[in-house]
């Protein structure tokens, strides 16, 4: 009878390849069932506070929600009416040099119980009527020669406006200059140059801040602000007679 010797049953090399994969596999299972475990404990330990969280997180966009529609944006509305009155006397003011305090004064202090720009700002300051108020209370005292208080309620106004926005710098830069401040004028003039570059009102506040440079002696300051006139306003008024300012702030300079 023919004999043979028994081989054992060695596993093969992928068989084994196998058991080592799912053992690591079997590991990053155990790791996530932990991990998921303990996830779940603090959960649990942590609800209320999560809860609590949640609750705080719903009732602060329902808080916000309620004020902007039934507070703010009423009072928004109410705002905007109140304003049509002082807007009649300022805009009256602006278009007649004949007793243009006394319609600039019923603009800022109001008549026969109606509130005037002042009021607004006190009441509604927060609100776009009460903003665009301290715009029109900031030209009014500037009319009426009150620099100081123009400089101060057109500070206080702010706008994304490309027009509204150069003009407040502006004429915070001329308040400036009427109560002798060229350095502060100098920097406002340029700031509305500067504020969202248009046609209209780039051009004159950058002539006025090359001018106010020349009179400060910067004149390599000057130079530069009459050449981005020329440059980039070419068909602006300000840029026909350009080149005779650039010529004397370079004379200037030797």
């Amino acid at each position: 009878m023919a004999t043979y010797k028994k081989r054992g049953n060695k596993p093969k090399k992928g068989a084994k390849q196998n058991i080592e994969a799912n053992s690591t596999t079997a590991e990053v299972f155990n790791t996530l069932d932990e991990t998921a475990s303990k996830s779940e404990k603090w959960i649990e330990k942590n609800s209320k506070i999560l809860f609590s969280g949640l609750i705080l997180v719903l009732a602060l966009i329902l808080s916000y929600g309620a004020y902007k529609k039934y507070i703010q944006e009423p009072k928004e509305i109410e705002a905007a009416d109140e304003l049509a009155y002082p807007k009649s006397f300022f805009d009256q003011a602006q278009n007649n040099a004949v007793a243009a305090d006394s319609l600039y004064n019923l603009a800022l202090n109001g008549a026969d119980g109606k509130y005037g720009l002042l009021d607004i700002i006190d009441n509604y300051g927060s609100t776009n009527a009460g903003n665009l108020a301290k715009y029109m209370t900031g030209i009014s005292y500037l009319k009426m020669r009150d620099y100081e208080n123009a400089i101060s309620h057109l500070s206080d106004f702010s706008t994304d406006d490309q027009i509204l926005g150069a003009l407040a710098l502006g004429n915070i830069g001329d308040a400036f200059a009427e109560i002798n401040q060229p350095e502060e004028a100098l920097e406002y003039y340029e700031k509305a140059g500067n504020f969202k570059s248009n046609e209209f009102t780039s051009p004159i506040y950058l002539m006025k801040a090359g001018r106010t440079a020349m009179d400060l002696k910067q004149f390599k300051k000057a130079e530069a602000l009459f050449t981005r006139i020329k440059d980039d306003f070419s068909k602006s008024d300000e840029a026909k007679d350009i080149k005779a300012f650039i010529q004397s702030a370079q004379f200037a300079q030797q």
